[in-house]
């Protein structure tokens, strides 16, 4: 944090202190701003490195950094109105909308202001991450023979056995394929199992980019209720007779946002359910690696449970690591695997070698199990403080379940509390929250919010932002 501190603090001083040089003027040498500004060399070199991407400096190798040429005059907007009409024309036919509601995926990604407490944050804090591990994984990966070089299409074979080993059961590493990222790996495999205009089964609620996923495709999301206990089977059952989609989409351990896990007991109920309707059953195992301390031992994937074909797994690297760490397995047995092999390679070629390669460098160093063991531990402890806070500052807001993994919780809103009207004043108050709204397909059951506590410093801020958190609520109710 403070490198990310010292680094915007620098780039706007050197801004501020541009007009002191003509147009082409050569700026004080690095080690003349380090000295001065007693900075690292790393981040007066990314200071100027944003000052050239917003056009206002040019670096010559060997001669340094000079102010850039004063810009022309910008050209006069186009008119651009008639993009409506091309856009929109005949949209009402479309079996795939033209449009695509990001809405629910940017809250989850939007940075809040500066000094607003992050809740709504879906990833790791940079404290969190593994930050030297990747960088040196990164270094070893560049050093490798034939690192950028094209790599197979399905993924490095070394990395897909290694994902083949975590998922267990019959899986093989022929059986799977490397992605960049889950999102991706998903929307992969929406497209292969479902044409556009079908319906598709999600959990009800689930994470707001499922549902951005199957509208982007075409299909239309059908809930099935989720309890503490995972999805119900026989409500299960009975949207797989009345839709009779080809795909179930679930996320069977500390599901987005419920934090439930399927019960021991309805997992086998699961995929008998989904193989007599003739459909599959998409699991993304988004958090198996974010385990609280106090978990005990995990039950197995789906997939390694289902020797028919009937799972088609997603799991990925990286909410245990970094947003920017987009390495993915996509998994599945059967005449499926080639379809999904068929959209990847047409969508996007392949994950980048250098990345595949650092994934394999950080999975195999002593540094990845210490970091999976901290990071649980943490998570834990930030877990625990959340709550307890919530219990002191906001009693009435119920948490009927309390996750044992994952990255935060979802307590139902009191009677009187609007979520829109608490998510507008809780960042008045300083504090950025997501509201439940954008988790249900259809008309929610009650009023929810979701509360990350991994996105944040640490167990102080968390104590912060819920007594901020407390202010908007008494706004709220007047």
């Amino acid at each position: 944090m403070q490198e990310r501190s010292s680094l915007a603090e620098l780039a706007e001083q050197l801004r501020r202190e541009l007009d002191r040089y003509s147009p082409g003027g050569k700026l004080p040498s690095s080690r003349a701003l380090v000295e001065r500004f007693r900075v690292s060399p790393v981040t007066v070199s990314r200071a100027l490195a944003q000052l050239v991407a917003e056009g206002l400096v040019v670096t010559r190798p060997g001669a340094g950094a000079f102010r850039a040429q004063e810009r022309t005059a910008p050209a006069p907007a186009g008119d651009t109105s008639w993009q409506e009409v091309a856009l929109s024309a005949d949209g009402a036919a479309d079996l795939v909308p033209r449009s695509v509601d990001a809405s629910g995926v940017l809250a989850t990604l939007a940075t809040p202001p500066p000094g607003v407490i992050e809740f709504n944050g879906g990833y790791l804090h940079p404290s969190l991450q593994p930050e030297r591990a990747m960088a040196a994984a990164l270094s070893r990966a560049g050093r490798r023979p034939g690192a950028w070089g094209r790599p197979p299409m399905e993924g490095l074979p070394e990395l897909r056995e290694w994902f083949a080993r975590g998922i267990g059961g019959p899986f093989t590493a022929a059986e799977v394929l490397i992605s960049a990222g889950g999102q991706s790996a998903l929307t992969t495999a929406l497209r292969a199992l479902a044409p556009p205009g079908a319906p598709v089964l999600v959990e009800s609620p689930t994470y707001p980019g499922m549902l951005a996923i199957a509208r982007a495709a075409g299909l239309r999301p059908v809930p099935v209720p989720v309890d503490a206990d995972g999805v119900k089977p026989a409500l299960l059952a009975d949207a797989f007779r009345a839709s009779g989609a080809p795909a179930f989409v679930c996320q069977p351990l500390f599901q987005n946002p419920t934090g439930a896990s399927l019960a021991p007991e309805r997992r086998g109920e699961v995929l008998r359910i989904a193989r007599e309707a003739g459909a599959f059953v998409v699991e993304d195992d988004f958090v198996r690696r974010l385990v609280h301390e106090d978990a005990g031992p995990l039950p197995r994937p789906l997939a390694a449970d289902d020797p028919d074909g009937v799972v088609v797994h997603v799991c990925s690297l990286t909410k245990a690591t970094s947003p920017s760490f987009r390495v993915s397995a996509l998994a599945a047995r059967g005449p499926v695997l080639e379809r999904l092999r068929a959209i990847q390679v047409v969508d996007t070629f392949f994950v980048p070698r250098p990345l595949q390669e650092a994934a394999l460098e950080l999975v195999g160093s002593p540094a990845w199990p210490r970091h999976l063991r901290s990071v649980s531990v943490e998570l834990k402890a930030r877990r625990d403080a959340m709550t307890t806070a919530l219990g002191l500052h906001l009693p009435d807001f119920a948490l009927p379940h309390i996750p044992s993994g994952g990255y935060h919780l979802w307590p139902r809103l009191p009677e009187g509390v609007e979520e829109s009207a608490l998510t507008t004043a809780a960042l008045r108050a300083g504090v950025a929250i997501t509201p439940g709204r954008p988790y249900f397909s259809a008309e929610p059951p009650a009023a929810h919010v979701r509360l990350s506590f991994a996105a944040v410093a640490g167990t102080g801020e968390i104590a912060e932002g819920v007594r901020r958190l407390r202010t908007a609520c008494d706004e709220v109710l007047g």
